[in-house]
């Protein structure tokens, strides 16, 4: 039903190719880049009722509109959309554009969706967890349910042969062309100190003076969007992102008679076309999802984009004339970039998703086909998060709560706020305090209750909308005072926080991250609404919280409340005492006058591991002793045992035993008698020939028995030169398998040769030696035949 006076988008060229591809083999894959049509055009071309799955609620609006507007009709007849919140429809609508998220609730509800005949899934290269969700149920649907439904996926860029492969054998790709105008490239590198937005804004004055048209502008966030529009005085900015009221968004999206400039998030990138633009500034950045799975903090985090993304907002300079990009970094930097952006599924929180895999019956996906599949990890973590509260029961499967979660349509833990805030406080008041968790750019500063009161008393519309919406979702409840920090922590009870010390701006949270608040506050307790952690940085940031008490904590967390006897090593020894906590965050602690023996003995073990064995007190008896036991297990072996630290210190148990059941403490550490505690260690009954094997003294040829150091890798024998006169055979130790490494000493103590070889030493290295040293010392004997003479530790008589 295409209309007569359609434009002449390059997508005309393949509307044959796409639907005969789908009548043959029910599937394909179109690859058509920004400004094709395919979005717009290609759902009209499609016979029967088509849905249409965006990542953007702002993608599906426009895509709707601009869908009707082609059959010159209202939004809402033929061609209408749904996203959360909002929706126009009717009987007569035959192609429904919705979000991807939208989409898998009803496939949820309806997984064999009998009314529908194709599912078009648009802009599937920019890898939304949502979007990746959507086509494994799909396909998941179609081999069981739905063999007849139709699949279309779409995509900017040519990464395809993975996603055809998923729909199957045989999947046709096939390539639209769009027809650009040339673009030139030019890259602006910050200058020495210069914040991304001052870089950004510097060059939009550049793009202005340089180019005609309207300047795209694409930056990470509304954030950012705000200070570069304050540093643009004088220039007419426009925003365009997602959380914006639908009446700015169409504006953005509709060309005016002024020159502008177009502020806009990722959501420019592929889905939209922002009329007018001939010059585009490129930031470089993107704001994307990244769960710190180790902290519990999810967010989102400001990265470098991809290449793929990078070419995709050039093309927007080139779709109507001639134009130009400006990257704001240098250009060796571009060849760093990423070929493709990170999906999703593989850094972003998926408690969401773990809720929708148990709804959909199968807990860890496995029996899917996914395009990457959700890490282990990161999916146990959600499931862990959802048995908490009480969406799935032990075995893993959804709980009537969990579909009631579900149905809300936001992430659970914000659903399990709603539905539980509503029953302590009222529909509407947990309705206001969602909604703005809901949507952080709503905040201004960190603190809930002033950003209430500021969206209260200026009648902000989408935040009031968006409450009406969600308190229509629960009962209407009690009417108490509104208690913002308690639906705050119902939704993250982990991030209930408890300063530090007074004065100090660091909270500790219960689940065990310390976070910093900027700005002055007298509140003890924090119910912490959003926080993050920046690469480098040991403790998080609070971005936005709610003041609490110890008695909020208690009720709104009682499954993190605990009280047991704890004794560990702490702070260098031993602590025993008696703790009530929330988590992470002691709530009252006294000490305990008679700890368990056993208890205590494991601490101390911890302080040895944690500390080393420098605890105890190494007497010259206990070290030659370890020293003598290193030998014969390098020698030797079993059942000789190791005596390294590591080795100790895993068997310290065993010969501490005794120590460790008197000890109480770190001072009690330094009085063990380790000779004696060693000696449990000795193999018996081998341990009957440890003098012989490694013995403390060796008697020289003098007579003298001289002590051996077994301090090095190689037992040594330092003896004095006169004293081995005769000696043939260099001593060994360990059954003779190590020889004993002689340090031969001048009449003053003092090496003068080394050798394991005395024969050796006596034919080629004496006369040396003996050169050197019988005018200094004339009074000790030096024979010209040291093999033959006479052993002495005394000097030559006087004449």
């Amino acid at each position: 039903m295409l209309p007569a006076d359609l434009p002449d988008l390059p997508i005309r060229a393949v509307l044959d190719d796409v639907t005969a591809a789908l009548d043959e083999h029910g599937t394909a894959v179109l690859v058509a880049p920004p400004g094709t049509g395919k979005t717009t055009v290609m759902p009209l071309a499609l016979a029967g009722t088509v849905v249409v799955a965006e990542p953007r609620r702002l993608a599906a609006r426009a895509a709707a509109t601009r869908m009707a507007a082609l059959l010159g009709e209202p939004v809402g007849r033929t061609v209408g959309y749904a996203v959360r919140g909002d929706r126009k429809l009717s009987r007569d609508t035959r192609i429904e554009v919705v979000t991807t998220g939208l989409l898998v609730r009803r496939l949820q509800r309806d997984p064999s969706l009998e009314r529908v005949g194709t599912v078009v899934l648009d802009e599937i290269h920019e890898r939304h967890l949502d979007a990746d969700l959507l086509l494994t149920l799909l396909l998941d649907a179609r081999a069981g349910l739905r063999p007849d439904l139709r699949l279309l996926a779409t995509s900017a860029t040519v990464a395809t042969d993975r996603v055809a492969a998923l729909l199957g054998d045989g999947t046709p790709v096939i390539t639209a062309h769009v027809r650009t105008h040339p673009v030139t490239i030019t890259y602006t590198p910050p200058a020495r100190g210069e914040r991304a937005e001052q870089r950004v804004a510097r060059t939009v004055r550049t793009a202005l003076s340089e180019q005609d048209g309207d300047v795209l502008v694409f930056l990470p966030g509304a954030g950012e969007i705000n200070r570069v529009t304050g540093l643009l005085s004088g220039v007419h900015t426009v925003p365009l992102h997602g959380r914006l009221p639908a009446a700015k968004q169409d504006a953005a999206l509709t060309q005016g008679t002024a020159r502008r400039v177009v502020l806009a998030t990722a959501v420019a990138e592929s889905s939209l076309t922002v009329p007018g633009v001939r010059a585009v500034v490129d930031s470089g950045l993107a704001r994307v999802p990244r769960m710190d799975h180790r902290r519990g903090l999810a967010g989102l985090v400001t990265t470098r984009v991809s290449m793929s993304v990078a070419e995709q907002r050039t093309g927007r300079a080139g779709r109507e004339a001639p134009g130009r990009v400006y990257r704001c970094w240098a250009e060796h930097e571009h060849a760093t970039l990423p070929a493709q952006p990170e999906p999703e599924i593989r850094t972003a929180d998926l408690t969401r998703l773990a809720l929708e895999l148990a709804c959909w019956g199968t807990p860890d996906g496995s029996a899917l086909d996914w395009w990457d599949p959700p890490p282990a990890g990161a999916l146990a973590a959600g499931r862990a998060v959802l048995t908490a509260l009480g969406a799935l029961d032990a075995t893993g499967a959804v709980t009537d709560r969990g579909r009631r979660i579900a149905d809300v349509g936001l992430h659970p833990r914000l659903a399990r706020a709603l539905l539980d805030g509503a029953e302590a406080v009222g529909a509407t008041a947990a309705a206001e305090v969602v909604a703005l968790l809901d949507d952080e750019t709503l905040a201004t500063g960190t603190s809930v209750e002033d950003t209430l009161r500021r969206l209260r008393r200026d009648g902000d519309r989408r935040w009031a909308r968006e409450v009406r919406r969600l308190a229509a979702l629960v009962p209407a409840g009690p009417h108490r005072t509104p208690d913002p920090a308690l639906v705050v922590a119902l939704a993250h009870p982990e991030r209930l926080a408890r300063r530090r010390a007074p004065g100090s701006p660091v909270y500790l949270m219960a689940g065990g991250t310390a976070a910093e608040l900027d700005g002055a506050t007298d509140a003890e307790w924090l119910a912490i609404a959003s926080a993050d952690r920046q690469p480098g940085r040991t403790q998080g940031k609070i971005r936005l919280a709610a003041r609490a008490d110890q008695a909020l904590a208690e009720r709104a967390a009682p499954a993190l409340l605990s009280e047991a006897d704890e004794i560990a090593w702490a702070g260098g020894d031993v602590v025993a005492r008696h703790v009530r906590r929330l988590g992470a965050i002691v709530l009252r602690d006294k000490p305990l006058p008679d700890p368990d023996p056993a208890r205590v003995r494991d601490a101390l073990v911890d302080g040895l591991r944690a500390e080393g064995l420098d605890l105890l007190r190494w007497t010259e008896s206990a070290t030659r002793l370890r020293q003598r036991l290193a030998l014969l297990h390098r020698a030797l072996g079993d059942p000789w045992p190791s005596v390294t630290d590591d080795a100790l210190l895993t068997a310290a148990p065993v010969w501490l035993g005794p120590e460790l059941a008197t000890a109480r403490r770190r001072a009690d550490l330094a009085k063990v008698d380790t000779h004696g505690a060693l000696r449990r260690l000795l193999p018996w009954p081998a341990a009957g020939r440890l003098d012989e094997l490694a013995p403390d003294r060796i008697q020289v040829p003098s007579g003298a028995r001289v002590r051996i150091d077994y301090g090095a890798d190689d037992p040594v024998l330092p003896v004095k030169l006169q004293e081995t006169f005769g000696w043939l055979d260099t001593p060994a130790v360990a059954d003779g398998r190590v020889p004993v490494l002689l340090h031969l000493l001048s009449p003053a103590g003092r090496p003068v040769a080394i050798t394991r070889d005395l024969s050796t030493f006596w034919r080629e290295g004496y006369r040396q030696v003996r050169a050197e040293l019988r005018g200094r010392y004339p009074k000790h004997p030096w024979p010209e035949d040291p093999a033959t003479a006479t052993p002495t530790a005394r000097t030559n008589r006087p004449r």
